[in-house]
């Protein structure tokens, strides 16, 4: 069913003070920056071995990012589990009473289908199946 844990998105105010950290101090390769105009992101790649460490700068003050800085703080945000068929994973999720935020898969960064489950039914974790299509 999980493949791996993907990544791990961190919610940061600013992608231009945080990559020094990221990249100089841990010395974590940088392998893109993109917009996800769809979500009012700004996203990093790093990689960290396996897993990748995505970098969320919200691009706009009405984002789910820009929100959730201003309710914790920057940090962790999500932790992504790499799945296939993630239509199948989102009906197992559903059937073992997991509240989905989604009921349908999104293009999230990268071009992969993302599906986040509530943290509210995963003892405050907000989890992301992530399907990398033709990986």
């Amino acid at each position: 069913m999980i493949k791996k844990v993907d990544h791990i998105g961190i919610a940061v105010q600013s992608l231009e003070k945080a990559l020094p950290f990221y990249t100089e101090v841990l010395k974590l390769p940088l392998i893109a920056i993109e917009e996800v105009a769809s979500e009012k992101l700004r996203v990093a790649f790093l990689s960290a071995g396996e897993t990748k460490i995505e970098l969320l700068e919200p691009a706009s003050p009405e984002s789910t990012v820009a929100k959730f800085i201003e309710k914790r703080g920057e940090g962790i945000h999500h932790v992504a589990l790499g799945v296939e068929s993630i239509e199948e994973r989102i009906r197992e999720m559903k059937e073992n009473g997991i509240r989905m935020i989604s009921d349908e898969p999104k293009i999230g960064a990268g071009g992969a289908h993302v599906a986040f489950m509530h943290p509210k039914s995963t003892f405050g974790v907000l989890y992301e199946l992530c399907e990398k299509k033709g990986k």
